[in-house]
């Protein structure tokens, strides 16, 4: 199919002419950057963004960094945003953007420095890579003489290192979330315990300390143990061993434990980001009101395998990195909220916060903007429809964000912030914890863009100035002008807006890599999708390119942008954008359906709910419960039921006349396929179902056991056909859409009940009233007797059938689908049962039901890269003939940059290892691991025995809509 590329090359929302150099203003063309040349060395949608956005700023020398991965590794994994680079001499290939270890990363350094100067850059961005946040890099970037478009070396000590961040916030006067930031001083001490013995190791290892501290009395223990460890840091040296820092970080996490009752310790590598080096333990302890402490030993146990993953992930298990790990308290029920700032190393300014507690796995899922502006609005607008609660709930958000923002201009001034960064809070109700800064541009920045432009304004003549729309581009104008640039005002744009991360996941969240994306359709009206060039098409075919989500990097696939004068307008465009994707391909897993769900969900509750970071996990396990229930439906045959339901009917009323039941037997019949499809393909889907679910939840309700319907089952049908993105269309599969004689069915019945309400006087959706009128003998509307019976019967007719739609709302309250909802104060109630853990694994297996395998073999459960032993030089996790118990640890997966511990789900003896390729191989979804002798024997269950429960469920249900 042939694409046009005008929404996604030319979209006014984004793309512009930034080329400061034509302006007709001198002051304005003073701040030009077209002689900027930049390198750019991270990957991703940041990537192409960028080459766009200095593209139209003027800069004609833009170069790219390509790794193996990225290029040669993968078939089809190509970087798809070289298509749009003129000059092959602009890409420079290395084999890789970072490095696997510390010796690896100075390479890199060394080798990016060479390339910017061999080939005539002056500066280099690093978007949001790890890159962007490495204090070594920027430091190295500068000592060469060149530019670095991001917060210099100096911000990156005092604000990207995590533990140093917490330090600064305290001496401003920010609160922090409750912890430890420097366990490997700890460490360092527990091993030198007196200041003879550490400057005895300082002197030893020929390390060069500051006079001053050395000299003073005042200074702690813990603090001349992080003096020396930086110092090591700088001559490459390590002074304590993995393990000995894992059992520090063992007796912390278990003093915390103690400490804080009843609640998760969370660990996060200083260096880590994007979700990558952090996990939590604990859940054992969450519902213990008194643990004993055997459990809390038991739990704190954890903790030296979480350590070697989270260094793993970012890399910094090498000799002589930093590899200080902060243990804090997991605040359970909190929001995560962060501020977007920019500065240029004297002034600080804010643009509104985002909220993104959507998140699982500490990635983010669905990323809201939050401005003083919308809220003041949301704030009148609940007060208009007296809701008093939301009102009161939406001022306290008002006053937080508040604070948050006055915060983080002061926190920015005082790390002398000269770029974009991120400050991230966890909010608690009416009280915020200071959490992280992310020293570099955010993947959801566009949020923030969409609902602030920043306006720099001649300080000599307030009608002389220029207006920035873009982060990339403020941080470009940053680095080549620095502080000429006058503070900007913020200028409010758009009310709302809100980013949907397109990821390769699976339904149940879980990484999916490996599939080969054959199809997507491009862009619509008010769409923006940041898709690193996926969607540029063959320039010389103008098709669609196939490609690989190889799984090399990170799960994004996309982000996909919306925004709107309120926030549940930015919702219901996010709702039309995803409705109308379509994303096809070969052994391709998307969180598309999921995203479309979850916005629809809360489309029909309340957008300006307040999700915690917890909301995800429970939310998907009632989705699990949902599709449990849905597969237990049979649509053919209940529908053949309702027919002999409709035939007895008949016989009984119209006794003396059979031809009624004959008409009506073909009027069901004529609708079968009309009403079944949509439901089939909702019953298939749990996501979409969810999402369904919830915009209807008004329109129904269940008395004495029976389904009552508020709405026109009939206008609800063809909504549904909308909003499955089933709508006819000749040039579409008919397999994808409704069928045209159905569309035709479908169409004359909305034009008789559209006449029908204008003619009583009633809305499309008064159906309560209509059902009222249409019961009454006496014409109404100014109908004769002759026409009025005739509507009446036409309404039998275009009704009869569609009670199988109320099977859906039956199926839902059973699993409780209704008590999982947001409250009048905005906070949302999940029911208890969905945090059990247990029904959580087994709703994920509901879910994706893991690779069909024998009895006695352990298969891959996605693809990734294999290991065997849990780091380099430890042992294996399994041998042959060792006996395993269910949940203990067979094999790790690495998939998309992110480390999974696979447990076993029951217990058995590892016959044989049939994986021979060792640590780091590639293995595929399903492939043969080890062959195994389970203790207990499966027992497969009857097909049969399926179907009989399913038609035992299915005449149930009908029993509450016929």
């Amino acid at each position: 199919m042939t694409q046009t590329n005008d929404l996604y090359m030319n979209n006014p929302l984004i793309h512009r002419d930034r080329r400061l150099g034509t302006s007709g203003s001198e002051w304005v063309r003073s701040f030009a950057c077209k002689d900027l040349k930049p390198l750019i060395v991270c990957r991703g949608p940041i990537r192409k963004e960028a080459l766009d956005v200095f593209d139209e700023m003027g800069m004609t020398h833009v170069g790219i960094l390509l790794s193996e991965k990225d290029s040669i590794v993968y078939p089809n994994a190509l970087s798809p945003e070289l298509r749009q680079i003129k000059n092959p001499n602009n890409v420079h290939r290395v084999p890789d953007y970072t490095g696997a270890s510390k010796e690896e990363r100075v390479e890199r350094i060394g080798q990016i420095i060479q390339i910017a100067k061999d080939n005539g850059y002056d500066s280099i961005f690093a978007g949001y890579g790890f890159m962007a946040e490495d204090e070594e890099f920027v430091a190295a970037i500068e000592n060469a003489g060149l530019n670095f478009i991001g917060p210099n070396s100096r911000t990156q000590a005092d604000a990207g290192k995590k533990d140093e961040a917490k330090r600064t916030a305290l001496q401003v006067g920010v609160s922090v979330t409750p912890g430890i930031n420097n366990v490997t001083a700890r460490t360092l001490v527990k091993k030198h315990p007196s200041r003879d013995k550490l400057l005895a190791l300082a002197k030893a290892e020929g390390l060069k300390l500051d006079d001053a501290l050395l000299k003073d009395p005042k200074l702690s223990l813990e603090d001349l143990a992080d003096e020396i460890l930086y110092a090591s840091y700088e001559k490459g040296l390590d002074l304590y061993s993995i393990e000995e820092l894992s059992a520090q970080v063992q007796v912390e996490v278990e003093a915390m434990f103690k400490e804080y009752p009843g609640s998760r310790i969370r660990l996060k590598a200083i260096g880590g980001g994007g979700g990558k080096g952090q996990r939590i333990l604990g859940a054992s302890l969450l519902t213990a009101k008194n643990p004993s402490d055997k459990q809390i030993k038991e739990a704190a146990a954890e903790a030296p395998t979480l350590v070697r993953e989270v260094l793993n992930e970012v890399k910094a298990n090498g000799v002589g990195d930093n590899k200080n790990v902060l243990v804090e308290l997991n605040i359970e029920q909190t929001r995560h909220n962060e501020i977007q700032l920019l500065g240029n190393g004297e002034w600080c300014i804010s643009m509104g916060g985002r909220d993104c507690s959507l998140q699982m796995h500490e990635q983010k899922l669905l990323e809201v903007s939050v401005t003083q502006e919308s809220l003041k609005l949301a704030i009148e607008q609940a007060k208009k429809a007296g809701k008093k609660a939301e009102v009161k709930a939406l001022e306290s958000d008002l006053k937080v964000l508040t604070r948050m923002e006055e915060d983080a201009a002061k926190f920015g001034v005082a790390v002398g912030l000269d770029s974009a960064s991120t400050f991230e809070c966890i909010v608690d109700r009416d009280r915020y914890y200071f959490m992280e800064v992310n020293t570099r541009i955010q993947v959801e920045h566009r949020v923030s863009e969409l609902c602030y432009s920043l306006k720099f304004t001649n300080p000599k003549d307030k009608n002389d100035f220029f207006v920035v729309e873009s982060l990339v581009e403020a941080m470009a104008l940053l680095a080549r002008h620095k502080k000429r640039l006058p503070k900007p005002e913020r200028i409010p744009r758009f009310g709302a807006s809100v980013e949907a991360r397109l990821n390769a996941t699976d339904a149940s969240l879980s990484p999916h890599a490996g599939g080969m994306i054959r199809y997507w359709s491009k862009p619509v009206e008010g769409e923006i999708r940041d898709d690193q060039g996926i969607s540029l098409v063959n320039p010389d075919t103008n098709q669609f390119m196939r490609y690989r989500v190889a799984g090399a990097y990170d799960s994004n696939i996309a982000l996909i942008l919306t925004k709107g004068q309120d926030r549940l307008e930015s919702y219901r465009e996010m709702s039309r954008v995803l409705g109308c994707t379509s994303l096809r391909g070969t052994d391709l897993a998307t969180n598309l359906e999921f995203q479309y769900g979850l916005t629809n969900w809360f489309v029909g509750q309340n957008v300006m709910a307040k999700p915690t970071t917890r909301f995800v996990v429970p939310y998907l396990t009632m989705i699990g419960q949902l599709k449990e229930e849905a597969q237990k439906l049979d649509t053919v045959f209940a529908f053949i039921q309702m027919k002999k339901a409709y035939a007895k009917r008949m016989a009984e009323q119209f006794a003396d006349d059979p031809k009624v039941g004959k008409e009506m037997s073909a009027i069901l019949d004529r609708k079968g396929l009309l009403v079944t499809r949509p439901m089939d393909r909702l019953l298939e889907d749990p996501h979409l179902l969810s999402g369904w679910l919830s915009i209807n939840r008004a329109n129904f309700s269940i008395e004495k056991g029976k389904v009552v319907w508020h709405d026109n089952p009939f206008v609800i049908l063809a909504d549904t056909y909308r909003y499955l993105n089933m709508q006819w269309d000749p040039a579409i599969s008919a397999a994808e859409v409704i069928w045209e004689h159905d569309d035709q069915l479908l169409q004359t019945g909305l034009r008789f009940y559209t006449t029908l309400a204008e003619r009583l006087k009633l809305g499309l959706h008064e159906y309560d009233k209509l059902q009222a009128l249409l019961a009454k003998d006496k014409p109404q509307g100014g109908f004769s007797a002759e026409e009025w019976a005739r509507v009446q019967s036409a309404h039998v007719g275009f009704e009869a059938g569609l009670e199988l739609l109320g099977m859906l709302f039956v199926i839902a309250d059973t699993i409780g689908f209704w008590e999982f909802k947001v409250e009048d104060d905005l906070e949302i109630t999940i029911p208890a049962h969905l945090h059990d853990v247990d029904l959580q694994n087994r709703m994920k297996k509901v879910l994706v039901p893991p690779p069909v395998t024998k009895a006695d073999e352990v298969v891959a459960i996605c693809g990734g890269m294999y290991y065997g032993q849990e780091a380099p030089g430890m042992p294996s996790f399994v041998s042959e003939g060792m006996h395993f118990e269910k949940g203990q640890p067979l094999y790790i997966i690495e998939v998309m940059k992110m480390f999974n511990t696979v447990r076993a789900t029951f217990s058995g003896t590892i016959d044989k290892i049939i994986i021979q390729s060792g640590d780091g191989s590639i293995v595929q979804k399903g492939q043969p691991l080890f062959k195994i002798t389970p203790d207990e024997k499966f027992v497969e269950i009857d097909p049969e025995e399926i179907n009989r429960v399913k038609r035992e469920k299915t005449l149930a249900y009908l029993k509450s809509v016929l």
